[in-house]
């Protein structure tokens, strides 16, 4: 008896184009899981860092636009 066939492909590209094959839709943020638990703790201060000066830039153009 002669082995039958495992493993085809026919058609299936058909099927696929049918509907188009569309890339997977990108998120804003991609998520962060598996990342580095280091490099997740450093970003998170530099984002903290990061808000204190633009608090301190945000203070002194009020200041700049008060004194004209």
């Amino acid at each position: 008896m002669a082995k039958s066939k495992n493993h085809t492909t026919h058609n299936q590209s058909r099927k696929w184009h049918r509907n188009g094959i569309k890339k997977p839709r990108s998120q804003r943020y991609e998520s962060l899981k598996g990342v580095d638990p280091k490099f997740l703790r450093n970003m998170r201060f530099a984002k903290k860092h990061n808000k204190k000066g633009l608090k301190k830039m945000q203070a002194n153009n009020l200041t700049a636009t008060n004194c004209k």
